[in-house]
């Protein structure tokens, strides 16, 4: 795999280290819930990419929407490199918290990030580790 696409990847798995600090603190303490959110959105972005690039650098698939991080998540479902459709909930999410000016919708999705959500990231970055081996 080329260095550009394995240095994206590297980002993936220090992003998603990032996020793993949030599970098991206080989401009340003072920068936690900002911290995930900012953590989870970082993490969340590059997962799709890299998605993207394993669809079509390993996959060979073309024929979507590129710059669509639902119509990556579709065609990466469709070549088995995902398997949940909790996926489509984490872009809604994203999507959501991106127009979150109080934290009241942080606080409601805090659990399913650094549960659900954190687990099917490090499932992901786990089943593709084999592409980026240098």
């Amino acid at each position: 795999m080329e260095s550009k696409y394995f240095n994206r990847y590297q980002s993936l798995c220090k992003s998603l280290a990032n996020l793993r600090m949030s599970r098991g603190q206080d989401k009340d303490a003072p920068f936690v819930l900002p911290a995930t959110v900012q953590n989870f959105n970082l993490t969340f972005d590059l997962s799709w990419k890299v998605m993207k690039e394993l669809v079509t650098q390993e996959f060979g698939l073309t024929d979507f929407a590129a710059g669509s991080p639902r119509e990556t998540l579709k065609s990466a479902f469709s070549v088995g490199l995902i398997n949940d459709d909790r996926w489509m909930d984490m872009l809604r999410v994203r999507n959501t918290l991106a127009h979150d000016y109080d934290g009241q919708v942080a606080l409601r999705y805090y659990d399913d990030i650094i549960g659900d959500y954190y687990v099917l990231i490090e499932s992901l970055v786990m089943d593709i580790e084999k592409y980026y081996k240098e």
